[in-house]
């Protein structure tokens, strides 16, 4: 019997092989380029008093601890305000409201109007309505408020795919052993769509993490250690800006800060990872009895 060969690669198999390991070098070219830079000019001023100290002379000397609290502050305070609230719209539109209804047609507009607003427009926002309508001023919470606003819809487009890679047998099996709406959504759709809640989620700290147009009006400027959540506080990546544009000499500082932020955004990654990783294997290994046990 004679062996088969695998065809031979055509002129037009090479070519687009080709761009698609050339659209992939760049991309991880140009990642390494920036990481390197970043980590050669920062590396200069990174140290353990750079983590723990307080800035001083307007940020040429000292360091960024204040900077680092109120950045992991005014995070927390987008968290838990975006992602329930995300989760909760993704499951209202893909297992309630129908999705050519009025009501899941406005909430679909209102998504695709609200990820395509700039910045400075939700800062401007942010600051018209959380900092001087609601009398938060210039604050951690109006700056965590704001940034929640612009990382709803990535957390609710990711939620919603997954929900939607749900094989629909799930559902059907449900009603069909008697189960509720809402022992069916929370029991059961809801853990098999974590990986696409995860990414949303992630998407949504890295928005926040590198956000600076809208928390310049909405947090402040001030680099002291925030008390409460009422308290103005200076964001990593305003710093940076600050550091950059405003303060001579503060060059060097400026990228041992951004240095710190991409390494804040990494670890995230990191983390969510490992998470993701551990959910598959749960869900692959384990019976679901066990995982509930787990869980």
């Amino acid at each position: 019997m004679s062996e088969s060969h695998p065809p031979k690669p055509t002129q037009g198999d090479i070519f687009w092989t080709s761009l698609v390991w050339g659209g992939a070098l760049i991309v991880v070219s140009m990642s390494l380029l920036i990481v390197g830079d970043v980590a050669w000019r920062g590396s200069g001023s990174f140290d353990l008093h750079f983590l723990t100290a307080s800035p001083e002379r307007s940020g040429r000397e000292g360091g960024i601890l204040p900077i680092i609290v109120s950045t992991i502050w005014i995070l927390m305070v987008c968290l838990i305000a975006a992602v329930p609230l995300g989760i909760a719209t993704a499951m209202f539109l893909n297992e309630i409201a129908r999705r050519n209804g009025f009501f899941g047609g406005a909430i679909q507009l209102s998504l695709a109007v609200l990820a395509g607003v700039p910045s400075i427009v939700f800062g401007l926002f942010g600051n018209a309505f959380f900092a001087v309508a609601l009398g938060f001023g210039f604050s951690i919470l109006s700056g965590g408020l704001t940034l929640a606003c612009m990382a709803l819809p990535l957390i609710i487009r990711s939620a919603e795919e997954g929900f939607r890679t749900i094989p629909e047998t799930q559902r059907m099996t449900a009603a069909s052993l008697g189960l509720s709406r809402s022992s069916t959504l929370f029991h059961i759709l809801l853990p098999a769509a974590w990986p696409g809640i995860l990414v949303g989620v992630v998407l949504g700290i890295g928005r926040a993490l590198a956000e600076t147009a809208a928390l310049i009006f909405t947090s402040g400027y001030v680099a002291r250690m925030p008390s409460n959540l009422f308290d103005s506080g200076r964001s990593l990546s305003v710093h940076i800006y600050d550091l950059a544009m405003n303060v001579p000499g503060g060059e060097n500082h400026a990228y041992a800060s951004a240095l710190v932020l991409m390494g804040l955004i990494i670890l995230v990654n990191l983390v969510a990872g490992t998470i993701f990783k551990f959910w598959l294997t749960l869900h692959q290994v384990h019976p679901p009895s066990m995982r509930r046990r787990l869980v």
